[in-house]
């Protein structure tokens, strides 16, 4: 694919960031003794038209500290089939599209560690727009850890705009959200999407989503994953990912834009934890 300025810039850092978050997380593996390092497998992705059509590379670490998270970057585009082109922004009439990303899922191996979510996305179809966020989600739950991960996310956000946390937040909280346990699938952080007002200050704000996230999360990580922990504990863990299972496979745009899109599989269900149980 022939990638315009806006399209490469939007690349660029997107594959900037997993490299600082891939090299942070296998630090934190290093500082408790494990050797675990990320495994990279690149793939391509063929149009329905028979064209290339982009393509990404799956990472993911099993470590002592990390059980299992997936740091991936994509960058995909073509046309989009049938009647999912009416689903999706600037789309209906005009099928084209292009997408570049970073989409990362974190499962613990300490269930006094949260589990974490991180996505961040350029797409362009008639227009072009940036969204994203990042969401903690504890089996159990921290006050400091919550408190802590929301307050670096509204201080990049109020480096833009003011208005930017209170609404991102909401929008997250009612994002991440599942309507058949009446229950959020964690704490919340922010979500957008369909930013698109001016491209050079939408991807300095999303840079500073990226940045936030990795300031805040391994500190977090640091602060529990020495913490002792019970069966009980574990069992409450297993229990809260398979309510995250649920979320993903039911709900989560993400997932359904991969596998409507052609992705690759093992790279779309990366954010499915290693080990779940169902009551």
């Amino acid at each position: 694919m022939i990638l315009d300025e806006q399209q490469t810039a939007a690349r660029t850092w997107f594959e900037q960031l997993r490299d600082l978050i891939c090299a942070e997380f296998e630090a934190i593996e290093r500082e408790a003794g494990s050797d675990a390092r990320f495994d990279y497998l690149a793939w391509d992705r063929a149009d329905p038209s028979g064209a290339p059509g982009g393509g990404g590379v799956r990472g993911v670490m099993k470590g002592g500290v990390f059980e299992k998270v997936g740091v991936n970057v994509s960058t995909v585009g073509g046309t989009f089939e049938g009647d999912f082109a009416r689903t999706i922004h600037g789309a209906s009439d005009d099928p084209r599209f292009f997408a570049t990303g970073i989409s990362l899922v974190a499962h613990m191996a300490n269930p006094h560690v949260p589990a974490v979510h991180m996505n961040t996305r350029f797409l362009a179809t008639t227009k072009r727009w940036f969204g994203g966020g990042a969401d903690l989600n504890p089996p159990l739950p921290v006050a400091e850890d919550t408190e802590d991960f929301h307050a670096t996310l509204r201080d990049a956000c109020d480096r833009h705009d003011p208005a930017h946390y209170p609404r991102f937040k909401q929008w997250a909280d009612e994002y991440f959200y599942i309507p058949h346990r009446g229950v959020h699938r964690g704490v919340g952080g922010i979500f957008y999407d369909h930013l698109e007002r001016d491209f050079a200050a939408d991807l300095a704000f999303t840079q500073d989503v990226g940045r936030a996230f990795l300031d805040a999360y391994p500190r977090i990580v640091r602060r529990r994953m020495h913490l002792p922990f019970t069966d009980a504990d574990v069992a409450q863990q297993r229990e809260w990912r398979g309510r995250y299972a649920e979320f993903n496979l039911v709900y989560d745009r993400g997932t359904l834009f991969g596998l409507k899109t052609g992705g690759n599989v093992d790279a779309i269900l990366m954010s499915l934890p290693p080990v779940a149980t169902w009551g």
